[in-house]
């Protein structure tokens, strides 16, 4: 439209100047016009749009985000400990995790937390879609798509840069802020009163999946509140972990630990429901010392608990301050 005004004024002034002097001609538009307005255009745009720093990543939102997805539980998580209500959230079972489900309530279903569905966070138009760092390539660039995808780490030691992220997305900067420090500050406490306690003891977080038994790497799931934040000594087998590994009773009966916290959640072993039961009553397993001296702790935190957010973090650090007491 505006080319076309610009030729109707050029056309309009060469004939009045030509009705004053039939010789003189209308001067073009100048670039300075064109160029101002470009400008304009660019800052406007600028206006509209925030760029995020988050792990080394850059990502361009629009200023303000008010309508966000939060397409992975680890995002569901840190949401519910800031009071945020996201308008759409991952399913398990075909509804919101029990475990969060009174925080989140309201919020639409998205689907299956391994392919969420683009449909319906497409019908939500979101303003940022907090994904997982988990996504294959291939739903990564499926949901980047409908909107940016920011792929929420889940791993256990960016926790801090998580809770930092959906804060400054949100105007709860300092409540972001608050609840790191509080936690740091228990587990700073809970360190230097009961890391004396268990300098001899092997501990434990397993996690039954599969109908199999899994450990992790000291800094992988619940472990570092274990090791990193209460100081208990890193067992020979977690160091040698590299990644989610399968641990054999044979192998359990070498370590023969002192405290186990064992996870276990039915919709991870749905061929095995019975599998918690079975290793419960196994007698290999019950010649453990920590089962002889009761000190296995069955779903100390909701079994679905990430492991590495800041409500999986706070839930399991006031478990085990408590079960650690015992």
């Amino acid at each position: 439209m505006k080319k076309y005004w610009l030729v109707g004024t050029s056309a309009l002034l060469a004939l009045s100047l030509a009705a004053c002097n039939g010789e003189k001609e209308s001067e073009p538009a100048t670039a300075d016009t064109s160029e101002s307005a470009s400008v304009d255009k660019s800052s406007e745009k600028a206006d509209a749009e925030q760029t995020i720093k988050y792990l080394e990543e850059s990502y361009t939102l629009p200023a303000k985000v008010d309508n966000i997805v939060a397409a992975s539980l680890e995002s569901m998580e840190d949401a519910a400990v800031l009071g945020i209500k996201p308008t759409g959230v991952l399913s398990i079972g075909n509804a919101i995790p029990t475990y969060l489900e009174k925080e989140l309530e309201g919020a639409e279903l998205i689907g299956d937390k391994r392919e969420p569905n683009k449909e319906a966070i497409l019908a939500l138009d979101p303003d940022v879609i907090l994904g997982s760092s988990k996504y294959t390539e291939e739903v990564a660039a499926n949901l980047n798509k409908v909107q940016t995808m920011i792929p929420y780490s889940h791993i256990s030691t960016n926790w801090k840069e998580n809770l930092t992220l959906l804060g400054d997305l949100t105007g709860k900067e300092s409540e972001a802020s608050t609840v790191i420090s509080d936690y740091e500050k228990k587990a700073a406490d809970a360190k230097a009163e009961m890391s004396a306690d268990f300098k001899d003891k092997d501990i434990l977080v397993l996690r039954i999946r599969g109908g199999a038994i899994y450990a992790y790497p000291a800094d992988v799931y619940l472990n570092p509140v274990i090791y990193e934040d209460l100081g208990a000594p890193v067992p020979d087998v977690i160091t040698q972990t590299k990644a989610q590994a399968e641990l054999s009773l044979e192998a359990l009966t070498k370590v023969n630990p002192d405290v186990i916290f064992l996870q276990f959640e039915t919709s991870e072993n749905p061929e095995n429901p019975a599998a918690l039961d079975d290793l419960m009553a196994n007698p290999i397993f019950s010649k453990l010392d920590a089962a002889k001296n009761e000190k296995v702790f069955v779903n100390s935190v909701d079994p679905l608990a990430q492991g590495g957010t800041a409500w999986s973090k706070i839930k399991f650090l006031d478990a085990a301050i408590e079960n650690l007491s015992k």
